[in-house]
């Protein structure tokens, strides 16, 4: 697994390369192109981010990157080093102005992110931990097209998603350890509420 001292801003910068290459927006497959080469973490790390971003609000955005996500989760579980999509995923473009704006409101954040992530408590992203935080990410991507009218879930799940996979780019252990402990601790409050 190939470990980046800036993953997020290094996928904020491949996106905005890409963009300018071309002037109608950015095709979905030539993204996951770009990031797979670094790792299938940060092609995890797109969708991610992109549902912490003003993207969110454009409609089915969001079912459209929990699909993608789950996809994603699915392969890595499997072991897979190269990504398929369904082309309905793979042929769809990002509007480029939406999309350059997204990557605008995110690189103060990204920043602050990357200089927060180093190497920690390793063991905890290798097997059966690991498969735990790729199994939590499938479970996001899979609720996300249910929690579509339901404002900010999408966003919440999106910014878990995008921790467990800069864990996984930067071999931070602790910020995974945190984040599923956050995680269950956050749905065991809301199933006490419920009962």
């Amino acid at each position: 697994m190939t470990q980046t001292s800036h993953p997020v801003e290094d996928v904020l910068d491949q996106t905005d390369a890409l963009l300018r290459e071309g002037a109608d927006g950015l095709r979905v497959s030539d993204l996951m192109d770009e990031l797979g080469v670094k790792s299938i973490a940060a092609v995890l790390l797109a969708p991610s981010l992109a549902l912490v971003s003003p993207l969110s609000g454009i409609p089915l955005f969001s079912s459209a990157c929990g699909v993608t996500i789950a996809l994603i989760s699915v392969q890595m579980l499997m072991g897979r080093n190269h990504l398929w999509m369904p082309e309905v995923l793979s042929k769809r473009s990002l509007p480029a102005d939406k999309t350059q704006y997204a990557i605008r409101m995110l690189r103060a954040f990204a920043a602050w992110l990357d200089h927060r992530f180093k190497r920690r408590l390793t063991f905890l992203l290798t097997p059966p931990f690991l498969r735990v935080i790729q199994g939590l990410c499938l479970l996001c991507g899979l609720i996300m097209p249910f929690l579509e009218i339901v404002p900010f879930t999408s966003s919440i799940l999106g910014g878990v998603v995008a921790l467990l996979a800069l864990s996984m780019l930067t071999g931070d252990g602790l910020i995974a350890l945190v984040t599923v402990a956050g995680l269950g601790l956050a749905l065991g409050g809301a199933a006490l509420h419920l009962l």
